[in-house]
């Protein structure tokens, strides 16, 4: 084998270097603060104004914020259909669920101020709160609450793009009304105005997680195709997306500026603030800009780049907050590829999936496990300000089991050995591998554009590879929204894929992820064992005591760590940055995004 163990060297300190020069082009030129100045002296008159200034009166009307993201939003401002973190960041301000979550992912009310749950678990019946109006004055109702989970649970909705069925598919009367076989949905029921009952065909162990997804409006929506959905204005275009929400989606010039506008009306109190507007800034020039003023926070899905924490730590001006990501970055394996026809219709049927002859493998997948150091990646791309993690659920939930798992660590003699059993050696002596029938063996590497240090670990992953015999052919990047498409629409030959995971907190169910139909299963991964496990650890009664869920995960985790759909790179720290003028700011471990209406600027 070819020793290019250099290669990667070389690849991390030129990443190193460019991120070093970034932070020093952003370092200003002001002389240091001293200690002691034996010449000036205080002058009494000055000191006596300081101290006779009104204190503060605490948060004031008005004003603007200035976001940051490095990426655009692909543009689906719409609960039911949006799909990535950038969308989110647009919809956390303008739509709401019946219920949301405290600092302990505690349920408790938000839209619904009480509710009553069935012995059996069964039922529940929420009353919802009254005066709540949309962004266009319309009230809200509990018959928009039915309509959006008849939405949701409606036929043509997963070919129209949807990927929210986990909140519906255990409601009674889904597979009829999802087949067209009734019009009548009972899953979810408007008792009067203010009062709605979801109704289950089984003892629902994540009840309360599945009625808190946002609401969408029946008066926009109601009368439309739910196919037409995706394309509709109060999907597409500002000024005609309408929540609950304390800000309104007003306007955008796509690509570069999203702007949110106070609700006035907002049922928990008018908003401070008068606008929050998101820019769409380059990762490299976004550290300058938050110096400056120009932005006054840089927050999720990726937060300041951990290269940065030092420089922006030490800025007078501005705020910082790390702590751990609820999600993960991965190189996924496409195990299996759709057909063209099931792409064409929309459907997501594993029984039609046809092998990835190469990655459909176990020992090739475990074999490239071994072949990357992911702490080197922790260590010298997130400067330590992350983990390497082997389990796809968020180590801040309590399923989360280290110990379950088959760590990976690197091991490059590991990884020749299983090439090598797997029938996969170099014929030719040109250092690289060939397939056991002989032929070529090049494993393509796709990802996209946006995220810096996604983009600097692509290159150094192909070495990675490269330096036990695999031939890499790495990809030019994608913008997102198109990168997104083609990871769906894998009817193509795709063989690798990076991406990232912002995960959802309202359960470690992984189901969303990586159960055999879900589809962001952008591996394919169609594994019996896993499915099994994933539906036993949902399973009542057992599932109401939390060590048998526990017992469970800890099972399905092991079968994906050996199975290995995908390789946990690292879950990155997520670091926050804010100017100090803004105030009220209070994270919850999944977002930055938390009770904006009280977020407020003192100038």
């Amino acid at each position: 084998m070819i020793n290019r163990k250099h290669g990667i060297a070389l690849l991390v300190l030129l990443f190193l270097l460019s991120m070093v020069m970034v932070a020093c082009n952003n370092e200003t030129a002001e002389p240091e603060e001293e200690t002691e100045d034996p010449v000036e002296q205080e002058d009494p008159e000055e000191e006596s104004e300081e101290e006779s200034e009104a204190p503060d009166e605490g948060p004031q009307m008005g004003g603007t914020l200035t976001g940051a993201m490095d990426t655009a939003p692909a543009g689906v401002f719409n609960p039911i259909f949006y799909q990535e973190a950038y969308e989110a960041n647009i919809l956390d301000f303008t739509h709401e669920g019946l219920v949301s979550q405290n600092e302990s992912l505690e349920f408790e009310a938000n839209l619904a101020k009480e509710w009553t749950i069935n012995d059996d678990n069964t039922e529940i019946t929420l009353t919802l709160e009254e005066g709540v109006t949309w962004h266009d004055g319309e009230p809200f109702t509990a018959d928009d609450v039915v309509y959006t989970y008849k939405a949701i649970a409606s036929p043509g909705y997963i070919e129209a793009g949807g990927v929210r069925t986990e909140y519906a598919n255990k409601l009674a009367g889904y597979e009829a009304f999802n087949s067209g076989e009734t019009d009548e949905f009972e899953g979810v029921v408007a008792e009067d105005d203010h009062t709605v009952t979801f109704k289950f065909t089984e003892s629902n162990v994540t009840i309360l997680k599945d009625v808190s997804f946002p609401i969408i409006p029946e008066h926009v929506f109601g009368e439309v195709a739910i196919e037409d959905i995706p394309s509709h204005p109060g999907t597409l275009d500002a000024g005609e997306v309408i929540g609950t929400g304390p800000f309104k989606f007003s306007d955008m010039l796509e690509r570069e500026q999203y702007v949110l506008t106070k609700h006035a009306d907002y049922w928990k109190g008018e908003p401070y603030l008068d606008q929050i507007v998101w820019r769409i800034v380059d990762q490299s020039v976004m550290l300058g800009l938050l110096e400056n003023g120009e932005i006054d926070f840089i927050s999720d899905p990726n937060g300041v780049p951990a290269a940065d924490f030092d420089t922006v730590a030490a800025l007078d001006h501005i705020e910082i907050i790390e702590q751990t990501d609820f999600g993960y970055q991965l190189m996924g394996f496409k195990v299996n590829h759709r057909t063209d026809a099931d792409v064409d219709s929309g459907t997501i049927n594993q029984d039609n999936w046809v092998p990835n002859e190469d990655m459909s493998e176990q020992l090739i997948r475990q074999a490239m496990a071994y072949a990357i150091d992911r702490q080197a990646l922790v260590d010298n791309l997130l400067y330590g300000h992350g983990s390497v993690i082997n389990a796809p659920i968020a180590q801040q939930f309590w399923a989360y089991d280290e110990n379950a798992v088959t760590a990976y660590s690197y091991d490059p003699d590991k990884a020749n050995e299983l090439l090598d059993e797997a029938g996969y050696v170099d014929t030719n002596d040109d250092g690289y591998r060939e397939t056991p029938a002989g032929e070529e063996w090049v494993v393509n590497l796709n990802y996209p554009t946006g995220n810096q240090l996604r983009e600097a670990s692509a290159p150094i992953l192909a070495q990675f590879l490269e330096a036990v015999g695999i031939k890499i052919d790495l990809r030019q990047p994608k913008e997102m929204s198109a990168y997104v498409e083609d990871l769906t629409n894998d009817n193509t030959d795709w063989d690798l894929y990076l991406i990232g995971w912002s995960l959802a907190s309202g359960d470690p169910d992984p189901s969303g992820l990586w159960k055999s139909g879900a589809a962001y299963n952008f591996s394919r991964w169609n594994n019996p064992d896993s499915d099994q496990l994933i539906e036993e650890a949902m399973q009542a009664p057992e599932a109401f005591e939390q060590s048998y869920r526990e017992e469970k995960y800890s099972e399905w985790q092991s079968v994906f760590s050996e199975d290995l759909p995908a390789l946990l790179l690292y879950a990155q720290n997520t670091i926050y940055g804010f100017n100090e003028r803004l105030n009220g700011v209070a994270p919850m471990p999944y977002s930055f995004i938390n009770d904006p209406h009280l977020w407020w600027v003192s100038e």
